[in-house]
């Protein structure tokens, strides 16, 4: 119960404020985030090339309040684009972006979310790597279906994320599970009414398994986002049933969760994904990792105690 509790938290100022200042925060913050510099966080991509791992990058940051702001997450992702393609990295990295850090919530959001991540795009695909849009949460999807549509036209490897625990996902995904498609299932870390989402667990899971297998049979290129080891078993097994290839879908996981098994999937020809978070503007992103799983909160919290 104490995940909705957490994901309320992560909007709010003065938990920010809080938990910001609490002594064993950085402590526990290093182990969900890669760094704070894009220096930091190439050496992050080298490091994980050299181990058979690939990886996607996120500038933490969302809600953002003015489009000053979308202006700068916009070229904090060009300037990594350019350290990458600087250091021959490109194939082993792509983008991950939120669109409201690009400015979607704003007045006419959707237009200037659209004209922020389409320079970012153009740049990937110029280095050989493609971008992904992150889901959010469900009031914005509409917006992010249109947009990642848009892109498509000219950059047709620019992937997208859908949810297991909304009830519209499934429609979703075989709506997008079409040739060249690039679909990222996630089970969802946004704090939802039960009008539009499961709120049940087993019933998240069953709908996860429901959309991967829509995925699996499609013509696309399913991204299986998850740390579950039933659910990485159920998905090797329904990949094996549609007769693809290693090469024709992917693991993702997030960085500071489960690295034994990104080592151990990729050492059995999987492709795996390491999502990879850098930035100062970190509360919202950290937060949801606390949510997802108790024994984050609780390493957090005797974190908390001990430096205390």
């Amino acid at each position: 119960m104490l995940g909705p509790v957490i994901l309320a938290a992560s909007r709010s100022d003065r938990m920010r404020r809080f938990v910001s200042a609490a002594p064993g925060t950085k402590q526990v913050v290093a182990r969900f985030i890669a760094g704070e510099t894009v220096d930091q966080v190439v050496e992050i991509v080298r490091d994980a090339a050299a181990k058979g791992l690939e990886v996607t990058l996120d500038v933490v940051g969302e809600d953002i309040t003015t489009p000053e702001q979308s202006y700068a997450a916009r070229d904090a992702y060009l300037e990594l684009i350019e350290h990458l393609k600087d250091l021959e990295l490109g194939d082993k990295a792509e983008m991950s972006v939120k669109l409201s850090l690009f400015g979607q919530a704003l007045e006419r959001g959707h237009e200037l979310a659209l004209a922020n991540v389409r320079p970012v795009v153009e740049a990937a695909a110029a280095i050989g790597t493609t971008v992904t849009l992150d889901a959010e949460d469900h009031t914005t999807l509409d917006s992010m279906f249109a947009i990642h549509e848009e892109l498509r036209k000219d950059f047709p490897g620019t992937g997208c994320v859908i949810q297991a625990y909304l009830f519209r996902t499934e429609k979703d995904a075989r709506r997008l599970a079409g040739n060249g498609s690039r679909v990222r299932l996630v089970k969802g870390a946004y704090k939802e009414p039960a009008s539009v989402a499961h709120q049940d667990k087993a019933e998240i899971d069953k709908a996860y398994v429901r959309v991967l297998r829509v995925l699996m049979e499609g013509e696309g290129y399913p991204m299986i986002g998850s740390h579950d080891p039933r659910l990485i078993s159920i998905a090797q097994e329904l990949a094996r049933r549609a007769g693809r290839k290693l090469d024709e879908y992917e693991f993702q996981m997030l960085y500071g969760i489960r690295g034994e098994e990104h080592l151990r999937l990729a050492a059995e020809g999987h492709r795996m994904r390491v999502y990879t978070a850098y930035g100062t503007d970190w509360y919202g992103y950290f937060m949801r990792r606390l949510a997802e799983k108790p024994a984050n909160l609780r390493f957090f919290a005797r974190s908390i105690l001990t430096r205390g």
